[in-house]
């Protein structure tokens, strides 16, 4: 497992879309956050991809952490089917 930092490496189109693949891209979107409201996007009502795709370059739209391992992802904090993951892991080694 790795840490990167969204705000020195955005997050690729294909990695975002991993996440919105799975949850749907309105769920990678932090609709609640700063920056959702301070870019007035409450108001703009663009599709959730088109959000996504202002995620790209502006990362802190973003619904934090995105979680990667192996195949399988998470959007936020879900300490449960991370720990899930630790113990497959250890059941196959």
């Amino acid at each position: 497992m790795h840490f990167v930092d969204l705000k020195e490496r955005p997050a690729s189109k294909g990695e975002l879309k991993r996440f919105a693949d799975r949850f749907g891209a309105a769920a990678v979107v932090d609709k609640d956050g700063a920056t959702y409201k301070a870019m007035g996007l409450r108001v703009a009502l663009d599709s959730p991809s088109r959000l996504v795709e202002r995620a790209l370059t502006e990362p802190r739209l973003l619904r934090t952490p995105l979680v990667r391992n192996a195949g399988k992802v998470t959007i936020g904090h879900v300490p449960d089917e991370w720990q899930a993951w630790i113990d497959a892991e250890k059941k196959q080694a």
